[in-house]
């Protein structure tokens, strides 16, 4: 992926969707552009893996018939083929079982449909840089459980916040100066006192607590 305009596959089975959204991404030119687009989940992981886009922009709802694969299984995919790659779930259902499986999945944006083009382009840009951004109608999903009873450590604040920058264990570990195993330590931890089981949804519920900002800032 170059370091030029942001490259984006849009996924959708709807043709007119796809056209509105090459035609409202093309509006910002010069900073991101439609490598290409298909029209269901195992077209786009295959053309993912063909266009290597910097983000991939995927409906969840995709047409299935003909043993075809939902958008949860095909980000997993294009994932798991190219983990450099970026996806922003955009749907037009918000509820909380659907955006923790498509944050477990691997998605870092969720985004409704019916939102402002801003949120969207918005959206993009904070992906692309590994943040994770969620619509507000999706943070909201994630209520704060037991926040107060078992209250994070400020190392374990340190290892979130790093978390939502898009660092790996790595990365955190020479960050903090610590060993990769005290890190993930830490994060067994921390996935025990928030109630999350992945990297994703334990940024998500960082947000509603207060912890980060969307697009990994702190307050």
């Amino acid at each position: 992926m170059s370091s030029g305009p942001i490259s984006i596959l849009i996924v959708d089975d709807h043709a007119v969707v796809r056209a509105g959204l090459r035609a409202l991404i093309e509006s910002e030119a010069g900073t991101m552009h439609v490598v290409g687009e298909a029209a269901g989940g195992e077209q786009a992981v295959r053309l993912a893996a063909q266009l290597d886009p910097a983000v991939v922009l995927m409906d969840l709802r995709l047409d299935e018939r003909d043993g075809g694969i939902d958008g949860t299984e095909a980000t997993r995919r294009i994932l798991a083929e190219n983990p450099r790659t970026r996806v922003v779930v955009l749907t037009s259902h918000s509820n909380r079982g659907g955006v923790q499986r498509a944050l477990e999945a691997g998605a870092l944006g969720y985004v409704l449909k019916a939102g402002p083009p801003e949120e969207l382009f918005r959206a993009i840009r904070t992906v692309a840089t590994g943040g994770l951004t969620l619509s507000p109608e999706a943070a909201a999903l994630f209520t704060a459980r037991d926040a107060a009873a078992d209250p994070l450590s400020h190392r374990e604040l340190e290892v979130v916040r790093l978390l939502a920058e898009g660092l790996t264990n790595r990365a955190i570990a020479k960050a903090l100066f610590l060993s990769e195993a005290t890190v993930k330590s830490h994060l067994v931890r921390i996935y025990r006192k928030m109630d999350t089981d992945s990297r994703a949804g334990t940024i998500a519920e960082a947000h509603r607590r207060g912890l980060i900002e969307l697009g990994g800032r702190t307050p």
